[in-house]
């Protein structure tokens, strides 16, 4: 019997203080369920590598598609890591029976909360999970993307799917860090135009603009695919008709509105899943997959100076950046990181899903370092948050067989990714 949940449904937060990490071990290893929130002691990073979501365990075959995010919990105060995954019940796919789900940690990552599911969709496929983290008060807003279970990404693409089966987008919130959520909303009106077929938000965290005109805004990044024009052969599923855009709202959530669209079908570039930063002068950087497209290194990105409702430039090929064909992820440090460098993760391996690495830029984007690589194992999906002046976290999919066995939160030294 499945378990009722209440309902399913940041900004880079800058928590601006050191995170307590308690009862932490060296090394790898599984967080406690329901330990989160021990006394204080260790400093940030002490207590390593942690797995989160360890795939065949309560009750899912599989996790994917890591998101995390940093929030101050309302009245204490105190710093809350908030976790979230694909929990994949049945098996591997993409499709099928698949819940959003989630942990939180008061102690920067060492311990984590029980699983609970944020949003149980029956046995329908939901995912794609993009929090934001709104303002510094424990609000959460967390956007989703839903299906029904038997139609796959294929299908959708070649039009075989009613839309009411089809990829549909939905809101929740949470206004205590995460402990309890909204019942959904669906904005799928607002923010998915007739023609498109395919749909994905994120994955990955979304940013609260701090600086600029647009301050208060929210900006997720996201795709989608284009149905082939009248009298074309192509049935819709090639990589060209991918495309992507960002969505965006001005009353922290309330209503959305899609931003920039990046035009599919020219050939060039397929812009699939999308992260998102704001650099520290208020301009937005996306950096996204390109989809068997014509970049080398399989990345592309673009900036928008005007809060993600254009793009000054079209896409184009990150030539500093070789990746597999994988999502990656952003993080902007700012607070008592102020001056740090732009990270983005992603695996190294070109013709792989492996070597997870975090690359730092010192030009907002334009060019990467090399990188610090985390170890040369499998290695996929990824986010990035920042933990304290000194130190971020990644939550991101490895193992030893395949990239899909845990979904691990590892502290990193700042110094040691920003290191020339």
């Amino acid at each position: 019997m499945r378990r009722r949940v209440v309902g399913w449904a940041g900004r880079l937060v800058v928590v601006g203080l050191a995170l307590v990490m308690a009862g932490c071990r060296m090394g790898s290893g599984t967080g406690s369920a329901g330990a989160a929130g021990a006394g204080a002691g260790a400093a940030a990073g002490e207590c390593g590598a942690v797995d989160v979501f360890v795939s065949g365990r309560d009750g899912y075959d599989t996790f994917r598609i890591p998101a995390v995010v940093a929030v101050r919990e309302p009245g204490a105060g105190r710093a809350v890591l908030v976790a979230f995954a694909e929990g994949r019940r049945l098996g591997k796919a993409d499709h099928g029976d698949v819940d959003v789900v989630h942990r939180r940690s008061y102690d920067g990552g060492c311990t984590w909360s029980e699983l609970r599911p944020v949003a149980d969709a029956g046995q329908d496929t939901l995912g794609n999970p993009v929090p934001v983290a709104v303002g510094d008060d424990g609000r959460l807003v967390l956007l989703t993307t839903r299906n029904a279970g038997a139609a796959t990404e294929s299908a959708i693409m070649t039009g075989q799917v009613d839309p009411r089966d089809g990829r549909r987008v939905f809101v929740q919130s949470s206004a205590d860090a995460g402990a309890t959520w909204s019942a959904p909303r669906e904005i799928t009106g607002q923010v998915k135009r007739p023609d498109w077929r395919w749909y994905a938000t994120g994955p990955g965290h979304g940013v609260e603009l701090t600086a600029g005109p647009h301050a208060g805004r929210l900006v997720v990044g996201a795709n989608h695919s284009v149905a082939p024009a009248d009298g074309s052969t192509d049935t819709g599923a090639e990589p060209r008709h991918y495309a992507g855009h960002c969505l965006i709202s001005d009353d922290g959530g309330e209503t959305w509105r899609i931003g920039y669209v990046d035009p599919a079908g020219d050939g060039t570039h397929h812009v699939n899943e999308t992260a998102v930063a704001q650099l520290p002068d208020g301009t937005v950087y996306f950096n996204a997959r390109d989809q068997k497209g014509s970049a080398p290194g399989n990345r592309v990105h673009a900036w928008s100076r005007d809060g993600g409702a254009t793009l000054a430039e079209p896409f184009d090929a990150v030539a500093s950046i070789t990746a597999p064909p994988v999502q990656g992820s952003l993080l902007q440090p700012g607070g008592a990181a102020a001056g740090a460098p732009l990270l983005m993760a992603a695996p190294a391996d070109p013709g792989d899903r492996a070597s997870m690495t975090v690359r730092a830029s010192a030009d907002g984007g334009a060019t990467w370092s090399a990188g610090h690589r985390l170890s040369d194992a499998k290695a996929a999906y990824s986010d990035l948050v920042q933990l304290d002046g000194e130190h971020v976290g990644i939550l991101y999919e490895t193992g030893r067989a395949t990239a899909y066995e845990t979904i691990r939160f590892t502290p990193l030294p700042l110094a040691a990714l920003t290191a020339p």
